[in-house]
């Protein structure tokens, strides 16, 4: 007979223990381990009996391509990779508050108002119904056929479900408020997230509709429960943005049906969440071209060319130690960047406080932002202006050297379309790809070490910094 035993599991990243202790030996967190009452399998191995023979096939034959749904939302679907799967399941994750429920309440009404559309059902186990429905009133989405459900007991769901027909897509939020009746711990552990969340995506590929499965993140951005979560579900959502701007930027860290690290931008306004169709003008609309310290960096987020604005600030220290502060980039980067400038150009910043700022809330992660990086701290450097028609982009290494990155044509015609008329790029070996129609793309500055661009940004009177030889 199967015997009632507890285990006592982290919090933060699932693994389990065999006794209570403060901190968690795998992922190093404090005060996350709690008990869990789970029954035990009979320890009798698979000689109970004999399974069925699976069916094997070879990798050559025919398979349907997916269809998707679309949501009329361009750039949400972006982020989806062209629209919605039927039968896949989604996780969304985000900050509290930065619009996770706005967003997905919008998706629900676009589909439910599609002609044909089938049975969009929206559940919050976190929100009573007349609250959905303020939200509802002040999105202007009272009217769409949306069906809505305040409930948290996982049986229950699965069965009003399973009794009616034609379900198009099912938001859930959050995962963490819902509970399986026949587990004894409390909602949101790791056992109750994970139980959960595998019977909603079971009925989910059975009765073939989309589920979104709303996750909280924990202090460091993560999405909370056990990693195993993210593995369960084909596509892996995170929703960005700062308080103090009004973008938000949905990113795609996992998608089984379309590219990963594809975004979709919006804009928060009092009606909801609105999309950007050209987000490059948008964080560019701002931008002061008198100033030091700016330079535009020509990135690429997914498969779309995105030009931003990365500024840098210099400033002589009153601390012993000086500051380091970053908002949208690597702050180890920086570092990485300062040592290189000071080591290999002798461009010195260490008696300085750096500020370092990607303008409009965008996050950057791709290393083709080190010289844009290097050229806003030149300039804030030497008072040096980048001109404001030039974008840069180029990957620098610790030696110094400045190395090619990838879809320079893609940055270069985006840039182009926007009206910038130079570039400085890494210098290629190969000659540029002739696919290239003539004048496609902008005139280049090319550029092999981190010196040369010291030179293009030489100091400008007050602002002139003491250069080693090696400079």
């Amino acid at each position: 007979m199967a015997r009632a035993t507890n285990s006592y599991s982290c919090q933060e990243c699932g693994a389990t223990h065999s006794k209570w202790s403060g901190r968690c030996d795998d992922c190093g967190a404090w005060n996350t381990i709690t008990e869990e009452a789970r029954r035990e399998a009979t320890p009798k191995g698979l000689s109970a009996g004999r399974g069925r023979n699976i069916e094997f096939v070879g990798l050559k034959g025919k398979s349907e391509v997916p269809a998707r749904k679309k949501t009329n939302i361009d750039e949400f679907d972006r982020v989806c990779g062209g629209g919605l799967v039927a039968g896949s399941a989604l996780l969304v994750g985000g900050d509290p508050g930065i619009g996770k429920s706005t967003l997905l309440l919008q998706v629900c009404a676009a589909l439910a108002a599609a002609p044909g559309a089938g049975r969009c059902i929206y559940i919050s186990g976190e929100e009573a119904i007349d609250q959905v429905r303020l939200r509802a009133e002040r999105l202007d989405l009272a009217h769409t056929p949306v069906e809505l459900a305040s409930a948290t007991n996982v049986r229950d769901i699965v069965t009003s479900l399973e009794s009616g027909g034609d379900v198009q897509v099912v938001i859930t939020d959050s995962v963490q408020t819902m509970f399986v009746d026949s587990l004894d711990s409390a909602p949101g552990t790791v056992a109750q997230v994970r139980a959960s969340a595998q019977e909603l995506i079971r009925l989910a590929k059975r009765s073939n509709f989309a589920l979104f499965l709303v996750g909280h993140v924990t202090k460091d951005g993560m999405i909370a429960g056990p990693k195993v979560l993210e593995h369960m579900v084909d596509t892996v959502l995170y929703f960005e943005g700062e308080r103090g701007h009004q973008f938000r930027i949905m990113r795609a860290v996992k998608n089984r049906f379309g590219p990963a690290d594809e975004i979709g931008v919006f804009e928060m306004t009092d009606k909801g969440l609105i999309e950007v169709a050209n987000p490059s003008a948008l964080f560019l609309a701002e931008r002061d071209t008198e100033v030091s310290g700016a330079s535009v960096f020509a990135g690429i987020e997914g498969t779309r060319p995105m030009l931003v604005e990365i500024q840098a600030l210099t400033a002589p220290t009153t601390f012993g130690t000086p500051r380091r502060a970053v908002v949208g980039w690597d702050s180890g980067r920086l570092n990485m960047v300062l040592a290189v400038m000071e080591t290999r150009c002798g461009l010195s910043a260490g008696l300085n406080d750096v500020y370092l700022n990607v303008a409009g809330g965008l996050r950057i992660t791709e290393p083709a932002a080190d010289l844009a990086v290097a050229a806003a701290l030149v300039s804030s450097l030497s008072g040096s202006l980048v001109p404001a028609d030039t974008v840069v982009f180029g990957e620098i290494g610790l030696s110094g050297e400045v190395r090619p990155v990838g879809q320079a044509d893609v940055r270069l015609r985006e840039a182009k379309k926007l009206g910038f008329t130079r570039a400085i790029v890494p210098k290629t070996r190969n000659t540029r790809k002739k696919s290239a129609k003539a004048g496609d793309t902008l005139p280049v500055t090319e550029i092999s070490h981190l010196n040369e661009l010291m030179d293009l940004l030489p100091p400008q009177g007050q602002n002139q910094r003491v250069r080693t030889a090696s400079g």
